[in-house]
């Protein structure tokens, strides 16, 4: 189907593009799984004339965050983040103290076998800063001992821990962040990119395909200062909705992102198939039933009626046909791709309106 979705221009997304909606009844995840794969792969084997093995690999949104702090990893070079926060538990480097004081995390990559200059770690710094980093620490080992302007105020038990748990060697880098746990998911998982880049750690020949599941069922809203849905609320919970013991933060969906080197293709989720389930969901959402009636009516009044258990997926075709074939931007695979405006080179689209068919519409414009 060809879709419109307002929302900011980039290399891989346009306003208006093609979607490959599946919706199907009395299924479940892996059923909707699948039927994906035998998509990706009959398209995969097309385009590219080589086999493509099934079924993908499947990974937790839990370890996705641990691992590489985002939950659309690039699995083409491997570079794990290390979780070292218990190693410094009770340490007096004032970096990591203040972090860990405001329940912070300290996460870190180890770079091996690059023999990096003082500048290039002095670029990796800038780098980390420019990506929104408080700060970068790095350790290197070199002769058999650490190096770094840090090292003389860890005690010894903690650079003993930190060499065992990285499995450090000689030539072996470590750059180390401390923040909040989602600034340093963030941040880190963007230098993770950077180092994969600068370094050549990349098979660019490589098509890592990756299912993303098990993805929270609820996140907080700073801006509303209430829980609302990760992805809608119409997403069926693993396990019954009626068991829920005010738990937010552990609450799964049966829910799934489909990722293909570091970029997500598609995603969709099992949906709620009950009237009574779904108004137990709007009630934890803080959607009074008053309000769910005015904006689901509709839903609430088929799902009433009877609805079988169903789920689906959607995949983005232009952006899948974009990686497929090794190119830089969406607008390569789009007949009549729009600007960075959001403008039709040959129509001239949008145009002006006139007041007659603004008046037919009934739309009245205002002027602040």
């Amino acid at each position: 189907m060809r879709c419109f979705r307002d929302e900011d221009l980039r290399a891989d997304r346009q306003p208006e593009f093609t979607q490959i909606d599946m919706e199907m009844s009395f299924v479940n995840v892996d059923d909707v799984l699948k039927v994906s794969e035998g998509l990706m792969k009959a398209l995969f084997e097309t385009l590219k004339g080589g086999r493509l093995e099934t079924p993908f690999m499947r990974m937790s949104y839990g370890d996705a965050m641990e691992l590489y702090g985002t939950d659309k990893p690039d699995l083409r070079f491997e570079l794990p983040m290390h979780n070292l926060t218990e190693i410094f538990q009770g340490t007096e480097f004032g970096v990591f103290k203040k972090a860990l004081e405001k329940n912070g995390f300290i996460k870190s990559f180890v770079l091996r076998d690059k023999n990096l200059s003082r500048k290039d770690l002095d670029d990796a710094v800038d780098a980390a800063k420019e990506m929104g980093a408080g700060g970068l620490i790095w350790i290197r080992k070199e002769n058999e001992a650490l190096q770094s302007p840090i090292v003389k105020y860890l005690k010894d038990k903690e650079k003993a821990n930190l060499e065992r748990t990285l499995g450090l060697i000689n030539g072996d880098v470590a750059f180390i962040m401390a923040d909040t746990e989602s600034r340093v998911n963030d941040t880190m998982g963007r230098f993770r990119l950077y180092l994969g880049e600068k370094y050549n750690l990349i098979q660019k020949d490589l098509f890592k395909f990756l299912w993303i599941i098990d993805f929270p069922l609820f996140e907080y809203s700073e801006e509303e200062k209430r829980y609302v849905a990760r992805h809608h609320p119409f997403t069926s919970p693993q396990g019954s909705i009626r068991e829920f013991n005010g738990d937010y933060e552990n609450m799964k969906a049966r829910a799934y992102d489909l990722v293909l080197n570091g970029v997500e293709i598609g995603g969709g989720s099992i949906r709620i198939c009950r009237m009574d389930e779904q108004m137990e969901m709007f009630k934890l959402l803080k959607i009074t039933e008053k309000e769910a009636n005015e904006k689901f009516g509709f839903l609430l009044e088929a799902l009433e009626m009877g609805a079988p258990p169903h789920g689906g997926i959607a995949f983005g075709f232009d952006r899948i046909i974009m990686m497929l074939l090794g190119l830089e931007s969406i607008r390569d695979v789009i007949p009549f791709p729009k600007t960075q405006k959001g403008t039709c080179p040959l129509t001239g689209a949008p145009g002006k309106i006139s007041q007659k068919q603004l008046h037919e519409l009934k739309i009245k414009t205002i002027t602040e």
